[in-house]
């Protein structure tokens, strides 16, 4: 029996994040899919508010620790599972680490979830193509700006030359790019560190299309 369970949703970037970061970790987990949209979205189900009342996803769950936030999920999995660490021990790498990790968990990813734009929908009247443009907009302007950090820091990955957080949190973010159709010419770092990613299996096994939940 996994000692992991990972309450999750095929499409969602901040689950991919958690699946990425156990995958790293060779740790095998329950994989619980909780679907975002089917019935008007089943993490607003009540059973599923008890667990997270934030009704998101994912959902990590390890013993009697269960946690919300994709952070703080790769925060304790480096905790119980050091090796290979995803956030570097030394004081000034771990906060180059985490700040790029957080311009895209902050500064980029909810500008574009799903509540911000079903809100869109609902209250400023923004069809597909709008929904797509708003992504496009704040995408672009945060991916310049991670792009630049990369080209002071970057290795063969985000941070030097093996995997930490960064690319846990790049690699769905550019999975997002693509869905709206953002074209990514402009970021050189970014394509190439995503290309040297998806052909490790590690990343391939996290990948949306292959969860047990994933749709056409």
């Amino acid at each position: 029996m996994a000692d992991f369970v990972l309450y999750s949703y095929w499409r969602s970037s901040c689950s991919y994040r958690v699946r990425i970061a156990l995958e790293l970790k060779e740790q095998a987990y329950e994989y619980r899919g909780v679907h975002l949209v089917r019935d008007g979205g089943e993490q607003h189900r009540s059973d599923y508010r008890q667990l997270n009342p934030m009704g998101q996803v994912p959902y990590l769950i390890h013993k009697n620790v269960g946690l919300a936030q994709s952070m703080a999920a790769i925060e304790y999995l480096d905790a119980v599972h050091p090796q290979p660490r995803l956030i570097p021990t030394d004081p000034v790498d771990g906060a180059r680490v985490r700040q790029l990790c957080e311009m895209i968990n902050t500064g980029i990813q909810p500008l574009q979830n799903l509540g911000v734009l079903q809100y869109l929908g609902r209250h400023h009247d923004l069809d597909g193509e709008g929904k797509a443009g708003w992504s496009r907009h704040w995408m672009e302007l945060g991916f310049s700006a991670f792009e630049r950090e990369l080209e002071t820091h970057a290795g063969k990955f985000c941070f030097g030359d093996t995997p930490t957080a960064a690319d846990c949190f790049l690699i769905p973010q550019v999975y997002n790019a693509r869905r709206f159709k953002l074209d990514l010419g402009a970021f050189p770092h970014i394509t190439r560190i995503t290309e040297t990613c998806e052909a490790m299996p590690a990343f391939k096994r996290a990948e949306p299309s292959v969860q047990p939940d994933a749709q056409a």
